[in-house]
């Protein structure tokens, strides 16, 4: 069970984003999906658009980055075949050239 929660804070959530990043490195498939749910939440919760008194600084948010890096381990939970993944752990293999 995830220990993200729709009570979790944004620097909850930012921690947890942080923390299992290295999902890939470690080979983690726990940490992957802690990492999606972080990326979710994340979509969630953090505006598009902020801006401080007096409209002098503005700071915006790219929900499309947050996206790619959800999806990218996303894939990579269902082609690592990390224990613990959903996927079937699917290889291609190339035969090409194999009698030369």
């Amino acid at each position: 069970m995830s220990t993200l929660s729709s009570a979790s804070t944004i620097d909850e959530i930012k921690a947890a984003y942080a923390d299992n990043a290295s999902y890939e490195e470690d080979g983690s498939a726990s940490k992957a999906r802690a990492f999606v749910t972080a990326c979710r939440l994340l979509l969630l919760k953090l505006p598009k658009m902020a801006t401080t008194e007096g409209g002098r600084q503005q700071l915006m948010l790219a929900p499309e980055l947050i996206q790619q890096e959800m999806h990218r381990a996303s894939s990579w939970l269902a082609t690592s075949g990390a224990t613990g993944g959903s996927g079937g752990g699917v290889r291609h293999v190339d035969l090409q050239g194999f009698r030369d």
